[in-house]
């Protein structure tokens, strides 16, 4: 009588476990599936990439005025979330 207990209680994990890898994998499948996140804004090198996005600022370089050389290059930064009122 134990024996066949065991075996059934062992048949009903080995399903459990068996049901909650297949669902897994099928929300794996739909993470493939799902859109792709935009670059982060801090990736992109050129102004008008930068521009075209709505949470994306670009910041010009900085140039020494009496050597005329560049101090700090030009990029592309994330906007800052407008803080909401109460």
């Amino acid at each position: 009588m134990s024996n066949l207990l065991n075996r059934c209680l062992g048949i009903g994990a080995a399903a459990i476990v068996l049901a909650a890898l297949a669902l897994g994998g099928v929300s794996a499948e739909e993470k493939k599936k799902a859109e792709p996140k935009p670059p982060a804004c801090k990736s992109m090198k050129m102004e008008a990439d930068c521009t075209a996005r709505s949470d994306c600022s670009w910041v010009k370089a900085s140039i020494n005025a009496k050597t005329g050389k560049e101090t700090r290059k030009a990029y592309c930064r994330t906007k800052p979330k407008s803080k909401k009122s109460a």
